[in-house]
């Protein structure tokens, strides 16, 4: 099978978004498939010498967006990316954006009759008020009938959790378009090989200030205000006052960074919230591996790496009660969910205060994570191409698709 991937994000910047779609042609490539993208990319890049050894990577002409650091907007030509993409004879489109590639991708698929599916990656009535100028006075169903009015051209989608699944199904969204729900995946293999021994353990706690037998609490993300952080830390000023041994770590850069700095000075708990700024892709097993819980209180998730990382690492995960986790947390299994933040400090003390309960719910945890490997993942986007592929130019129902990416894992 022929894919082309359209994003309006791509190496060398890292974000969700990136780890989706490289790791998506990544597997796809391992099973015997081709797979080209289209997306953007700077002025340097598109230059470059790496550029021009990416026979399958086609970078778009990029401004860089108001939005964001080391983001672009494509500006793309219609011809080039016509001609890049019969080149490659691709057999379906897939977008994992709505705005300016997608678009494009809505294009391309028209003009040469491929098929064009959609993987519903943000929910924007809850990003818009973060990002829009002015957003928070922007009421939400304005930003439905954005969103409709972009994703009513795709011919199906791929929802990443039952959260996505269950917004874009309600009566004034997008019901008529046929879906399926594939979760997100993590290329465990390739996370776990960046092991690290007892020393370099030892030595990340010296740098940190952590002692040996302190119960480490885990922040993995950008450091932005939708990610609820001003809550979340709030919280563990309570818990980490209440426990001497308790230790909170937030790892990643952001606006809000200075902020949380500065109230951690405020209360005097420097030595026990612990900032470490942006920490590479390849040194997160580390941070991890260090880690006796992981916390999140996000409410603005469709389905979080971070917490698929955390299982992959067996680390047991607290957080706020969203169908967006319903997949990956199961209270009293291997985390839990709180319904309010004040009932965020009592689930953390119990596991600070119990060990043993922390690390079988750690291990329940990574057999949880079996179930979200890279293999899976593209076993059942290929059976979602496939059912596409077979009724287009017709319509396809939800029912058809999700059939088939359940019986991917089957066969």
């Amino acid at each position: 099978m022929n894919v082309a991937l359209f994003s309006d994000s791509y190496t060398p910047t890292k974000s969700g978004i990136v780890t989706v779609v490289t790791q998506l042609k990544s597997i796809l490539e391992q099973m015997g498939h081709n797979v080209c993208v289209v997306t953007v990319g700077s002025k340097e890049e598109r230059h470059s010498e790496e550029y021009e050894k990416e026979d399958d990577v086609f970078r778009v002409t990029s401004i860089p967006s108001p939005v964001g650091e080391d983001q672009f907007i494509g500006i793309p030509l219609r011809s080039e990316v016509i001609q890049f993409i019969r080149e490659h004879n691709v057999d379906i489109i897939h977008s994992h954006t709505e705005f300016f590639m997608g678009h494009m991708a809505l294009v391309v698929g028209r003009e040469l009759n491929i098929p064009v599916i959609a993987s519903t990656h943000t929910m924007w009535e809850d990003y818009y008020r973060y990002y829009l100028w002015m957003g928070r006075l922007i009421p939400r169903k304005v930003i439905r009938k954005i969103v409709q009015r972009i994703y009513k051209n795709f011919y199906a989608f791929i929802n990443v959790s039952q959260k996505a699944h269950n917004y874009f199904n309600r009566s004034f969204m997008l019901p008529m378009i046929p879906s399926a729900i594939i979760p997100n995946a993590i290329d465990s293999n390739k996370f776990i090989a960046h092991t690290c021994s007892e020393d370099e353990l030892d030595q990340l706690r010296g740098r940190l200030g952590i002692k040996k037998d302190d119960r480490v609490i885990l922040y993995v993300g950008r450091i932005v205000e939708e990610k609820r952080l001003d809550e979340l830390l709030e919280i563990m000023i309570r818990v980490v006052q209440k426990r001497d041994n308790a230790k909170m770590v937030f790892v990643g850069a952001g606006e809000r960074l200075e902020k949380l700095q500065e109230r951690v000075n405020e209360v005097n708990l420097k030595d026990k919230i612990i900032f470490t700024g942006f920490v590479d892709w390849t040194k997160l097993y580390t941070y991890y591996s260090l880690a006796d819980i992981f916390v999140t209180v996000s409410l603005s998730e469709m389905h979080s790496m971070t917490i698929l990382e955390a299982l992959n690492l067996g680390v047991p995960v607290v957080c706020r009660r969203d169908t967006s986790f319903s997949d990956t947390v199961f209270p009293g299994k291997n985390g839990f969910f709180a319904d309010r933040d004040e009932d965020m400090d009592q689930y953390l003390l119990n596991l600070i205060d119990d060990p043993v309960l922390a690390s079988n719910m750690g291990k329940n945890a990574l057999e949880i994570s079996k179930n979200f490997t890279l293999e899976a993942h593209g076993k059942r986007t290929l059976a979602f191409y496939q059912a596409v592929l077979d009724n287009f130019p017709n319509k396809v129902t939800s029912e058809q698709l999700q059939k088939a990416v359940d019986e991917a894992l089957i066969k």
